[in-house]
Order: structure tokens, then sequence, then C-alpha cells
């Protein structure tokens, strides 16, 4: 089964053509992190034209990639949300557009459980059930993968997502968006015990997680320098801060491992690209016999494959879109009750 699946809920336009879930004959990524990073971050308008622009030469160059053409498609596929409304409609046009002209089903896909189809691309051997920990720009939240159609939700975020506080610190530090990679560059030349920031609602019983009082923190940290003319080392800050957003999901992660007595971890989301996390979950699965899954780097970011990989096991469930389709921006997981 070739699926041609369409990603644009933010600034990313991407197509993909995935072979039954797991065999990737072509993703193709065209981003637009140049043209937002002068703004600071994401415009939605302009990021909703770019898709307009984008999205049916990068559907082409998958094809073409794949060697396939649009007949040889046995379904379509796209992110419905969440995601900006404006991005996503595009996509969703495209697909429904496609899907009514070749007369194949439609797949309307989650974005976040897209994300964590991204380590069934990059491991094969993968099957549920496993523990999915999920952080990006917008969400944090562990997952308890129990089947390809049955999610379990055991905690989120209550506020802010480690992405954006990874943004946000990085924007009052100076640094243009998107600004984690640079947070992540500074501290690995920094020292992550030099400032004591908050590890916000660790050490507790549940499995939520809270990052606006620790980027309250750091930017408190940051002015009050300031204000009294002292020197700040901002490889030092970004490492403390860091270590303060990793040994929390490192810790509850482990926590919610050990609750369900699931020996596998998947990481997901932007934010898993982030070395820090990376080595620190890695470590701690190591201590406890653990199998940990980091899909690459190019499958952290949004793109049309993890996409694909979830429509085709929604596609086996027969869990087709009507072509009345609509975007949602704020599209919930699909939660097992």
């Amino acid at each position: 089964m070739k699926i041609l699946a369409f990603e644009t809920s933010c600034d990313e336009t991407s197509c993909a053509v995935v072979e039954n879930g797991r065999t990737v004959l072509s993703d193709v990524i065209s981003s637009q992190v140049p043209i937002h990073k002068k703004f600071g971050g994401v415009v939605p308008e302009i990021a909703s034209r770019h898709h307009i622009e984008d999205v049916l030469p990068v559907a082409e160059a998958a094809l073409d990639q794949a060697g396939c053409t649009w007949k040889d498609m046995d379904a379509l596929a796209v992110t419905q949300g969440p995601g900006l409304v404006g991005a996503l409609l595009v996509g969703v046009a495209a697909a429904k557009s496609a899907a009514w002209a070749l007369e194949k089903p439609l797949v309307a896909v989650n974005h976040m459980e897209g994300h964590i189809f991204a380590n069934l691309v990059q491991y094969p051997d993968l099957e549920p059930p496993f523990l999915a920990l999920v952080v990006s720009g917008g969400h944090t939240m562990l997952v308890q993968v129990l089947g390809y159609n049955h999610f379990l939700l055991l905690g989120q975020t209550r506020d802010d997502a480690a992405g954006e506080a990874f943004d946000k610190i990085a924007r009052v530090m100076g640094y243009p968006y998107p600004g984690g990679p640079h947070i992540d560059k500074l501290a690995q030349e920094g020292d992550a015990e030099a400032v004591a920031f908050p590890h916000a609602m660790g050490g507790e019983h549940n499995f939520d997680f809270s990052f606006s009082g620790l980027k309250s923190a750091v930017i408190n940290y940051l002015h009050t320098a300031q204000m009294k003319g002292e020197a700040v080392s901002h490889e030092d800050t970004a490492a403390s801060f860091q270590k303060a957003v990793t040994d929390v999901l490192t810790e509850k992660t482990m926590a919610a491992a050990d609750k369900t007595g699931m020996k596998t971890i998947a990481l997901a989301g932007g934010v898993a690209a982030n070395t820090g996390l990376r080595k620190a979950l890695a470590e701690a699965c190591v201590e406890r016999g653990l199998r940990l899954c980091r899909p690459d780097p190019v499958l952290c970011t949004d793109n049309g494959a993890m996409i694909g990989c979830r429509a085709y096991y929604m596609a086996q469930e027969g869990k087709f879109a009507p072509l009345t389709l609509n975007a949602d921006p704020r599209l919930p997981f699909s939660f097992s009750r």
C-alpha cells in the first residue's frame, strides 16, 4: 500500500511516499526557517502563503523521487491538526483535491500521533506496546502506546511546553529563531551546575509537567544580572536551564516506565533532537535496562514520512476521512477512554 502524505502544520511543507507504513520511498521537506528567522518566529500568514506556493511542487518532487505517479497511490494522507489553521488548510485542501480527483481514500492524521510514529519509520522492528515522551514547541506529554491505534495519556504539560520554553529563553538571550538549537549548542560548552534553576513539578507523584515557572526564573536571572551590570555566561545559563528541563523530563519518564512496566521508551517531537535530552534519557535507560528509540534529527522535525506511517495503520482499521474534512488547529489526541 502506497500513501502520499502531506504535512503543513507549521513552517515546513513536506510530502512523502510511504509504502506499507515502514518503507519511506521519498520524504521531501521545504523549510521556511530562513523566511521566519528575521521576524523572530513563525508568522502564520506568511507561512500559509508559502505553503500554497510549495505544496504541489513538493508533492511532485516526492512522487518523482519515489519513482511513482499520482495514480500509483493507494491513499492520500494529511495532517488535520493541531497546528496553525491557515497552514493546515493548505495541506488539507491539497490532499482532499487529490483524493477526489484520483478517487482514492483520504486519511486524516493527528500531528502529534505522527511524531510518535516517526519512531516506527526509524526502527522497523518497533512494535507496541511502548512508552512515548512527546516533546515539541507546543506539547509535552507522556503517552502509553498500547496498540497502533490505541493510546493512553499518562500526563502532559499544565502550561508551557518544553520547546516553547527553549525558544523563549533563547530569544531573551538574543538568539534568533529557532532558539532551541542555539540553547543546545551553548549548553554543550557550559557548566550545568552553575545556576540552580527550579525543577518544575519534579519529585511529585504524577506525570504532568510545568515549565512556566522555570522560564520565568531564567528570565528573572538574566534581567537581574543586566540591571546590576553583572556579566552572565550564556553557556552556563543555557546548560543550567537545559539540565533543569531534561532532569524533569527524564525523571518523569523513568517513573512512568516503572509504573507501567514498559521496557521501551520512544522519544518524539522537535525537542527530541536536543542532545542533552537524548543523552540523559540514554543514560537513564541503560541503568534500568530499557530500550530507547530516538529518531534521527530529520525525523524529529515536521515531515511527511511520519504522517504516512501513521496513516497506514489508520487505514488498516478503515479509519478514513470524508471529503468534507476540515483543518482543526486544536485537534485532540486519539486517547482511549
